[in-house]
């Protein structure tokens, strides 16, 4: 049953959509793919990529019209992003402004090499070098 399933989207309830946005395409590479208005629902959504849908994950982005904050919990973990060098895209993002959780370094009892940066909202990404082939 399972080889008829695709893994299609993590969806992301937002409190400044535009920062976000600008976070995950000016800070993280993505390109917006579409974005949605629904006015009868109060809410936009804005799915966030590095390809297209039909062939990889993507990130969608909701924004609930006037909420600003949310609680994230404590069953969330992280989203995690290939980089090929987590020092210079840490270094990138700080002067950017992002905030750097976790500086580089090895995952704890291994070798690869790891950071965290939060988006806007305080979502933790996970950075995991991946050198080039």
């Amino acid at each position: 049953m399972s080889e008829n399933f695709s893994y299609l989207h993590t969806m992301l309830r937002v409190g400044d959509l535009e920062a976000s946005v600008k976070f995950y395409t000016g800070l993280l590479g993505m390109r917006e793919l579409r974005r949605t208005e629904v006015p009868e629902g109060r809410y936009t959504l804005v799915f966030l990529g590095y390809g297209d849908e039909k062939t990889h994950t993507v990130l969608e982005l909701t924004y609930n019209w006037g909420v600003s904050t949310y609680e994230l919990g404590s069953a969330f973990g992280h989203l995690a992003i290939g980089v090929p060098d987590v020092r210079a895209t840490c270094e990138a993002l700080r002067a950017a402004g992002a905030k750097i959780a976790r500086e580089p370094g090895p995952v704890k009892f291994g070798t690869t090499v790891i950071a965290f940066v939060e988006d806007p909202d305080g979502y933790k990404i996970e950075l995991i070098e991946r050198k080039p082939r």
